[in-house]
């Protein structure tokens, strides 16, 4: 009876050693996870942490972005159906500079087309031009462009644009001489009602218009013909400049 006593008695103590030693290693187990899940609850909260010093957010893990918006450049208005520089076509300057008829917009303009190897009523045409810049008030006059546009490429080269620019005096920063392809020409010349055809010892006969745009490059008015009061066209420019 004593040996089966004893032995039931180690049994118990056994099975007693192993459930305390059982408890002792899931408490432990408990304490590391309970470690792990805070230490990874504040690593997740250091990533959506702000840094003052930058003033931005070091990440968008919150769900919300932080970070300033940077103001972003305005969006360019779009064209008027009506304006010319809906031709998307690319030109050339007389400095060689490719221009697309669109880099003209932001104020008036006052357009004529012409070649320079015109003997008799380009040269009068121009002068018309030069004549409404002389009449604008000098603060209004810097902000008015004039652009030549050549229906002649095959002659007008940029040197010549250039050398015709020089022998008219005509102002870099208010002046435009561009020459295009012939379909790019034929194109603006039908947007500005201009007629055209090559004539005889390499002249051309041809309309006289000077066309008044819009800084959106819509057409305002038309100055048909040469030697033409230029009183109208002066007013009409004053009062879009000054809308």
């Amino acid at each position: 009876m004593g040996t089966l006593i004893t032995q039931s008695f180690r049994r118990r103590l056994i099975v007693y050693c192993l459930q305390a030693f059982l408890v002792k290693w899931i408490v432990r187990l408990r304490s590391a996870v309970l470690l792990f899940s805070s230490l990874a609850a504040i690593s997740l909260m250091s990533g959506c942490a702000t840094d003052r010093s930058k003033g931005a957010a070091i990440s968008s893990c919150c769900g919300t972005n932080l970070q300033p918006v940077a103001e972003s450049a305005k969006p360019v208005a779009v064209l008027p159906v009506k304006s010319i520089y809906q031709i998307d076509s690319t030109w050339t300057t007389d400095a060689s500079q490719p221009l697309k008829l669109a880099a003209l917009r932001g104020r008036p303009q006052i357009v004529a087309m012409f070649f320079t190897s015109c003997e008799s009523a380009c040269p009068i045409t121009v002068s018309d031009m030069k004549r409404i810049e002389a009449a604008l008030p000098e603060a209004l006059r810097e902000h008015v462009g004039f652009a030549l546009v050549s229906f002649d490429p095959e002659r007008d080269t940029t040197a010549a644009l250039h050398a015709y620019r020089l022998r008219r005096g005509l102002d870099q920063t208010r002046w435009t001489l561009l020459r295009g392809q012939p379909p790019d020409v034929a194109a603006l010349a039908a947007q500005l009602g201009m007629k055209y055809r090559n004539g005889a010892r390499g002249q051309f006969g041809h309309s006289n218009i000077i066309t008044l745009l819009n800084a959106d490059g819509e057409i305002i008015h038309q100055q048909i013909g040469l030697n033409q009061n230029i009183n109208e066209i002066v007013t009409m420019v004053q009062q879009i400049a000054a809308r």
